[in-house]
């Protein structure tokens, strides 16, 4: 057995310990969290800072990792959907090369979980030998309604090369997936156990596109040839449209939410779906150079989670980084919030809360010991650092 002692131990389903020890056995479980007045038989080492359950990064793309530093920041999404585009096409040792680095960087960073998106086959082998968790998600992409079956049919038979590995198939984008490829994957996932991710309110052009037909996703269509006579202005914003078309049968993460308003979230409130939001602001500064409205998101009855997108969009695979980010521009957050968004919360999306995401006997979620705290504050300092 092995005990840390640290300023605080957040163990997320209960309040933070002063002082606090958490003993492990040699396998990473759990045996009990107690306090200074109640220490553990045998030696405690003796840590500043928090101790926190491993972090659980619920959107990455880590078959994109070799295009790291190959994107220029701060032009829109439009332009970084073209450049990446053009960059991704790499040898496939190359890019396999980067997602074994991107994997031991995430468990250097103390994330023990991934829900992951995957374009391809070539993340299996990493993931199969990986010491992290995955869930991937087979996406799909496909505007043209005359594709929707072929595009399907595609994603079932890349979902079975992942499997056994926890798998589903998901929707890219309201802006890249017809109305005909929804129904086809809403009725999958109605028929048995398949998580849904999709990246959703990026920028305004989407907004723009989905309420007048307008702004810069014309250019982009135009840019790839593609005749999009068949959509019709729906009058409002996109996931106001796309709400119907989503399953009520599984968990469903919103992805980056970057121009996602109060409208919008009062709109979802309507309809019966089990709806979670996942924001990844060091991706959204990189790309649109502007965040989400994260505090229109605290309160709502709704599960925030973090990611940290992919490195043609980020500097690091880091979620301590990504609480960084949000603390600074929304001090109102605390630190004990953003750390149950990045463990329990992301772990109660991905369905396996009963293993990681708190400090509970029994349990092996990982541990961590964050230093370089202000208080129980995050500075430009503070640093995660994985005990177990």
């Amino acid at each position: 057995m092995k005990s840390f002692r640290a300023d605080y131990v957040f163990p997320v389903h209960a309040d933070p310990v002063k002082n606090g020890i958490v003993t492990v056995d040699d396998q990473g479980k759990i045996i009990a969290v107690t306090d200074q007045n109640n220490p553990p038989d045998g030696p405690i080492e003796h840590l500043s800072g928090i101790i926190c359950p491993g972090f659980v990064n619920t959107h990455c793309h880590i078959e994109l990792s070799h295009l790291k530093d190959k994107i220029q920041p701060g032009k829109g999404l439009i332009n970084f959907i073209k450049d990446v585009q053009v960059s991704r096409k790499a040898d496939d040792k190359e890019v396999q090369e980067a997602i074994q680095k991107a994997d031991e960087e995430m468990y250097n960073n103390g994330i023990v979980a991934v829900g992951d998106i995957s374009n391809s086959n070539l993340s299996i082998p990493v993931k199969a030998a990986s010491k992290l968790y995955y869930h991937t998600f087979v996406e799909t992409f496909g505007f043209l309604p005359q594709r929707a079956e072929e595009i399907f049919n595609n994603a079932v038979e890349l979902l079975n090369e992942f499997k056994p590995q926890p798998c589903s198939i998901t929707p890219h984008a309201p802006y890249s997936v017809s109305k005909e490829l929804f129904k086809l994957i809403r009725k999958h996932s109605d028929s048995g156990q398949n998580l849904i991710s999709i990246h959703n309110q990026e920028c305004e052009d989407e907004n723009k596109f989905y309420r007048y037909k307008l702004g810069g996703f014309l250019e982009l269509y135009e840019y790839f040839g593609m005749d999009i006579s068949h959509f019709k202005p729906q009058a409002r914003n996109s996931l106001q449209s796309i709400i119907p078309l989503l399953t009520n049968k599984q968990q469903v993460l919103l992805v980056h939410n970057t121009c996602t308003n109060l409208k919008d979230i009062y709109f979802i409130k309507r309809f019966d779906r089990k709806i979670n939001w996942c924001f990844c602001p060091n991706a959204n500064l990189y790309i649109e150079n502007r965040l989400p409205k994260i505090q229109l998101f605290i309160d709502q009855g709704f599960n925030i989670t973090l990611g940290t997108d992919s490195l043609a969009s980020n500097g690091s695979l880091c979620i301590l980084s990504e609480m960084r980010t949000i603390q600074k521009k929304f001090p109102a957050v605390s630190t004990a919030q953003l750390i149950k968004w990045g463990t329990l919360n992301g772990a109660e999306f991905l369905g396996i809360d009963e293993e990681k995401g708190t400090l509970e006997p029994g349990k092996t979620p990982g541990l961590n010991l964050i230093t370089g705290l202000d208080g129980l504050n995050i500075t430009p300092e503070s640093k995660v650092r994985r005990l177990v």
